[in-house]
């Protein structure tokens, strides 16, 4: 919830202040510059130092930077370097954050319960991403901007006192991410919640380099073809069809003709979807034929993305983009439930640091969509990013068994 009200609170109080359209990219933009550069070593600090500990701080981080803001909106001194800095700051705490909070889920689960555990997390996602954002506009509108940022601080103190109450077999004490001293051999027998812990974690970390440790992440990566071809399918998409929602001005306006109300109905058709979507993957709990519901879903997100971009029939295209939404959140659910099972609990955070940097592609893919959209105009666009994505999940479906076979 904090996080997406700080997306709204920002851009607003940006705009506020300058007027230009080009400052709003550019302060998103720092926002989510640092994903790209800093989550793989977060990843790398998660499993080093301790999740818990490292989700403890990055919260407490967010607190002060959060009260940073507010103070200054609320005393007159807010300048853009400010905003600047701050969301500089905050997407760097994001890329360390969001790492440690994916891995400490296998954790704190057993196996049988991760795929639940996994797509509840999704549907918080997709809920919270709902309703943040009106909830930031409306504390904007009774309290102000620094009203927000100071119940978006709240928020996160909330948040931590939660987090410290987590018990997490085998979890490095807190005082050890805080100095960054090296796991000793004491913690040879951690034992994660999956009941797959590596005796010889704490030997390693005692003796191997930090680099040494992002090295081993991305060796075990190249190494392990089905992981390798997991996060393909995962990122691809990313890519190449989740960035139809920069386009959709031009079907709300141009397509079907039901203006800024009837774009906001349709993304939350998609939203809608996506929260149906989790919430059933976790209903189903602990279903065997994970490889089969992954490719499914995700063919079913390309297809559904061609038939929306033929659509010229608004309550077709609320459907389209409910099963848009719904097919997305089901195979995005199973593929990190399948990463979090297949990965080692020491390399858990390296490895899904990885995978999740599907955020940083998301501003390129917007890039590539809006040059598909005025060369060959938004439906034609649509058409080619959901085509591609459908034959992208089919292409592996049909040349990689393992995946197609995967039975967790």
């Amino acid at each position: 919830m904090g996080m997406w009200m700080d997306q709204v609170a920002r851009t607003w109080l940006i705009y506020q202040i300058t007027g230009s359209a080009l400052q709003l990219g550019i302060v998103s933009a720092m926002r989510g510059v640092p994903m790209l550069f800093f989550i793989v070593i977060g990843g790398v600090v998660a499993d080093r130092y301790g999740r818990k500990a490292q989700l403890i701080i990055s919260q407490v981080t967010n607190v002060i930077l959060n009260l940073i803001l507010a103070t200054l909106v609320l005393t007159g001194r807010i300048q853009v370097w400010h905003i600047y800095v701050t969301s500089l700051l905050a997407g760097t705490v994001q890329a360390f954050q969001q790492p440690a909070r994916q891995a400490i889920i296998s954790d704190l689960v057993s196996r049988e319960h991760l795929s639940n555990a996994v797509a509840l997390n999704s549907a918080m996602f997709n809920l919270m991403r709902s309703l943040g954002p009106a909830v930031a506009g409306a504390t904007i509108a009774l309290i102000g901007v620094d009203g927000s940022y100071y119940a978006q601080a709240a928020l996160f103190v909330w948040a931590t006192v939660w987090t410290i109450q987590m018990k997490v077999p085998g979890e490095p004490a807190l005082l050890k991410l805080v100095r960054l001293r090296r796991l000793d051999v004491s913690l040879a027998t951690e034992a994660g919640g999956n009941g797959d812990a590596d005796p010889s974690l704490g030997v390693k970390y005692a003796n191997d380099s930090f680099f040494s440790s992002m090295k081993e992440g991305f060796a075990y990566l190249l190494e392990n073809h089905v992981i390798l071809w997991l996060m393909f399918l995962s990122l691809a998409p990313v890519l190449l069809g989740m960035p139809y929602a920069s386009l959709m001005p031009i079907f709300a306006l141009d397509i079907l003709q039901v203006g800024s109300v009837g774009q906001g109905i349709l993304l939350s058709s998609a939203g809608v979807g996506a929260l149906v979507g989790a919430l059933s993957i976790a209903s189903i709990g602990n279903f065997r034929h994970k490889g089969i519901l992954l490719l499914g879903g995700a063919t079913m997100f390309g297809l559904s993305l061609v038939a929306f971009s033929q659509s010229k029939w608004m309550p077709l295209s609320m459907t389209c983009l409910f099963v848009v939404g719904l097919s997305n959140a089901g195979y995005t659910s199973q593929s990190q439930t399948i990463i979090q099972m297949l990965a080692p609990a020491r390399l858990r955070g390296r490895v899904l640091s990885i995978y999740m940097l599907n955020v940083g592609l998301m501003p390129l893919g917007s890039l590539l969509a809006g040059g598909l959209a005025s060369w060959l105009g938004g439906p034609w666009a649509v058409l080619v990013m959901g085509t591609s994505c459908a034959a992208l999940a089919l292409g592996i479906a049909f040349n990689t068994p393992q995946i197609r076979q995967l039975d967790l």
